[in-house]
């Protein structure tokens, strides 16, 4: 996976974003893990729905266009559920509340700047 800081309106909100690359990594997401970190995010390349069934904790998740503009944001989502948007280009997987608590809104634009 590739990894890159996370920056809304031009501004580093101090994120570090793991980038999907293969489709076993999609698929993997975030299953498996304990927890995510309150500076962590997973983007989620060429995809428009994510589910939790598997996951053992909440996440937020901002679903974006081709112009990595959002389109939707889901917040807190639980365990056993399944969110999609039939606009979403890509999607952002986050800590639940973390995308109320850096302000994230539909049409804000995103973009990831590459550390690795």
């Amino acid at each position: 996976m590739k990894s890159a800081r996370l920056l809304v309106n031009g501004r580093d909100i101090g994120i570090e974003v793991s980038i999907t690359e293969t489709a076993r990594e999609r698929m993997r997401g975030l299953l498996g893990r304990a927890a995510l970190a309150s500076g962590e995010a997973l983007l989620l390349n060429r995809c428009g729905s994510v589910h939790t069934f598997g996951m053992r904790f909440a996440i937020d998740v901002v679903f974006l266009d081709r112009q990595q503009r959002v389109v939707a944001v889901h917040h807190s989502v639980p365990k056993r559920r399944m969110v999609f948007s039939l606009r979403a280009s890509h999607t952002l997987e986050m800590p639940a509340d973390s995308a109320r608590r850096h302000g994230l809104a539909i049409g804000d634009p995103l973009v990831f700047e590459a550390t690795s």
